[in-house]
């Protein structure tokens, strides 16, 4: 082979003496090959310098430096500012990231998980759709070092990381309580979610601690969407005693809230008490700004990646789980009065 061409497969193939389809194999781990054909084909990409792509090298190299993330863009509104985090985290310790968008559907979410194993990358920041596929039991299964971001599961062999849900809306119930309202809504978010459970028993924690009833009745599922989330509120403001105060779950559904609110000619903060669980860029300005409890999703992507990172330098290490907590953003939507 002249020294100036670059080698590729099918010198990979006559050098291993086997067929291209074989290398193929090998390299993007689409089939199960021999190990002696395997460690042939191996030792023919190291002889010829191969670099054909970051796969072939990281069959020589032991490792391709890279993290694989598998996030629904369009359930994450904070994903710039989380996906920003996790590169610049990653790119301190040398690791590129690959990122796939899951949609938030099991099927996706599935095909992505397994296009970036084929990839060969050393480990995976996960953000679970709603539902079980089994993805979660597939890569401990393989051995694939995983971190769950922000959807946590009761599973307690994982490493997961994500934002502190149950006290922090508790005290978002809790202060509407303090002003005096007693039927207070909740607008909850996707079924099946742990983020959705744990804020809904945040939300009954601080009903307990406010001595309110529990009530069923005002407790509607916005499914995490924006239309839903204004389906939700009407059928709180339909009820025969309506509420006069609502903690609604996720951003996407507080833009629903506010239209349906809007659409009734209700004043926010003066007829209807309004205050959510996320902190969206535009919280401060609209009118009123709205209280809202700010997840912490730099320090969510950046302890994401450390966990990883761990979890590769020491595979035996006890799963952890990681909390961070939110910070109370007070305005004007829950009827208090501008500050200073």
């Amino acid at each position: 082979m002249p020294p100036s061409r670059r080698p590729t497969q099918r010198d990979i193939a006559e050098l291993a003496g086997v067929s291209i389809t074989t290398v193929s194999h090998v390299v993007n781990g689409t089939r199960p090959v021999a190990p002696d054909t395997r460690e042939a084909v191996l030792e023919a990409i190291a002889r010829t310098g191969y670099t054909g792509d970051v796969i072939a090298r990281s069959l020589v190299t032991g490792g391709t430096r890279s993290i694989g993330v598998a996030i629904s863009l369009l359930a994450n509104p904070y994903f710039a500012t989380l996906i920003q985090a996790i590169e610049r985290e990653a790119a301190a310790a040398g690791y590129t990231v690959l990122l796939s968008d899951t949609h938030d559907t099991v099927a996706t979410e599935q095909d992505i998980v397994r296009a970036l194993r084929a990839r060969r990358v050393e480990g995976l920041l996960l953000t679970p759709v709603p539902g079980d596929g089994g993805v979660l039991s597939e890569l401990r299964s393989v051995g694939t070092p995983t971190v769950l971001v922000d959807r946590l599961s009761p599973r307690s062999d994982l490493d997961q990381v994500g934002a502190e849900n149950i006290q922090a809306t508790s005290a978002l119930t809790e202060h509407l309580a303090a002003h005096g309202h007693r039927r207070i809504g909740l607008v909850s978010g996707a079924e099946g979610l742990a983020t959705s459970d744990e804020r809904t028993l945040g939300y009954r924690l601080g009903l307990g601690r406010a001595g309110l009833p529990w009530n069923a009745g005002l407790v509607a599922c916005g499914h995490s969407e924006r239309r839903r989330g204004a389906d939700a509120l009407a059928r709180l403001l339909d009820l025969p005693e309506p509420v006069t105060a609502v903690v609604v779950a996720n951003d996407a559904m507080m833009v629903g809230v506010l239209h349906e609110a809007r659409r009734r000619r209700l004043r926010i903060g003066t007829d209807l008490a309004v205050v959510g669980y996320d902190d969206p860029e535009w919280a401060d300005l609209v009118e009123p700004p709205l209280t809202t409890m700010a997840q912490p999703v730099a320090e969510i992507g950046r302890s994401a990646v450390r966990l990883l990172l761990n979890r590769l330098r020491d595979p035996d290490r006890p799963p952890e789980t990681v909390r961070l907590p939110p910070t109370l953003c007070h305005r004007q939507s829950c009827g208090c009065p501008p500050r200073g």
